[in-house]
């Protein structure tokens, strides 16, 4: 294993992670991830009717959500958050005051390992986010930094303190993240592979994110984690985790920072219906054969210091570039600004003490029922 500098940080990061839950539905999947989760702060994103009772398993400390809360807390600038789709969970990554987020889906499960073992999937994500990461060249022994591995004959010492790494992104066994026209053609396959390896994606390479089990460092990516304008009114979906994996990959590339990909491994249990999401996924299927070569070849300028700026510049880019497909671009480029708007809003300095409370904890707070806060208070 590859030297690290000593740190003082708790290797559990209990006090400086959130997990964030997009979701419709009783959350009951939680109990199995109690072990691993119950110590941790959870912000649950509710989507759709913000009338619906959302059931959460006692004993959890959480807030929760919905759009109506959405609305109060961002006010005009809440049409940057989309509607009836998941990628409403980036106003989770948005009100959080932790240094690190993971996000999972209320589908996944926990995993085993071949052994047999459960898989702390929150334990190798942090592990991924508190080691470097190595974009700049490749190594053959995949992660120097695990147990086990190291550098390999040839890599440039100069090189061996690595970069920052701003995101860890999971992957799934059971239900493979197949587009519609694979789940179509191939609807009986089970991804069943498990491979020991964590990698550095290199620099200058794009990769397809999938937000359902996903680290990342707020402080180092936190603004570029914009899942977009998808679901209801808008003309694409299950675009969203992907698009905000293009426009972090192309600003860690131009900072410096790190995207690592492989290990956790979590179960993906249920598939979604092929049928509705070739359409949602239709046109997205044609455009991005435009999108993918216009991040490709997007350049960002030296003057582009932090993720704000790199992202302004990004929706500048998007607008010039890609609105000639569709005048949804236009709209998503304004959009993305309106994201950093408001994200300047909720984390401006001296912002970490504010507190953007659900309705539900006001309601319960003004009618003199908040005294000391118990988990999972707030959000029944």
């Amino acid at each position: 294993m590859a030297s690290v500098e000593p740190s003082v940080i708790d290797p559990t990061l209990r006090d400086q992670l959130d997990i964030v839950i997009p979701t419709i539905r009783n959350l009951d999947f939680l109990e199995m991830w109690r072990p691993f989760f119950q110590n941790y702060h959870l912000i649950i994103v509710q989507d759709g009717d913000p009338s619906k009772t959302i059931n959460v398993p006692e004993g959890f400390d959480y807030e929760l959500y919905n759009r109506n809360d959405i609305n109060r807390i961002l006010g005009p600038k809440a049409s940057c958050i989309s509607f009836k789709d998941s990628a409403c969970r980036c106003f989770g990554y948005m009100v959080s005051k932790k240094k690190y987020i993971y996000t999972i889906d209320d589908d996944c499960f926990v995993a085993k390992d071949p052994s047999g073992n459960d898989i702390n999937a929150l334990e190798q994500h942090i592990k991924n986010l508190l080691t470097p990461s190595t974009p700049f060249f490749f190594n053959t022994l995949y992660d120097p930094y695990r147990d086990g591995a190291d550098f390999v004959r040839g890599y440039p010492f100069s090189m061996r303190e690595g970069a920052p790494t701003a995101v860890s992104h999971g992957l799934w066994l059971n239900i493979p993240d197949y587009d519609a026209p694979t789940q179509l053609v191939k609807p009986a396959e089970r991804n069943k592979r498990y491979v020991d390896a964590v990698m550095t994606i290199p620099k200058g390479t794009l990769f397809p994110m999938c937000g359902m089990n996903l680290g990342f460092n707020k402080d180092l990516i936190g603004p570029a984690m914009y899942f977009g304008l998808m679901g209801d009114g808008q003309p694409i979906g299950r675009y969203d985790d992907m698009w905000a994996g293009w426009c972090v990959k192309v600003i860690c590339d131009h900072l410096g920072l790190g995207v690592k990909t492989g290990l956790p491994y979590i179960w993906h249990s249920k598939a979604s219906n092929p049928f509705v999401n070739l359409k949602k996924e239709y046109k997205g299927i044609f455009w991005q054969e435009e999108i993918i070569p216009f991040f490709q070849q997007v350049v960002l300028p030296k003057e582009a210091l932090t993720v704000e700026q790199c992202y302004l510049e990004l929706s500048k880019q998007v607008k010039e570039k890609l609105s000639t497909i569709d005048p949804y671009f236009t709209k998503l480029s304004e959009a993305m600004v309106t994201w950093i708007e408001a994200w300047g809003e909720l984390n401006a300095p001296g912002s970490e003490t504010a507190d953007y409370k659900p309705s539900k904890f006001l309601l319960a707070e003004s009618a003199g029922r908040w005294s000391s806060p118990s988990p999972g208070a707030c959000g029944t």
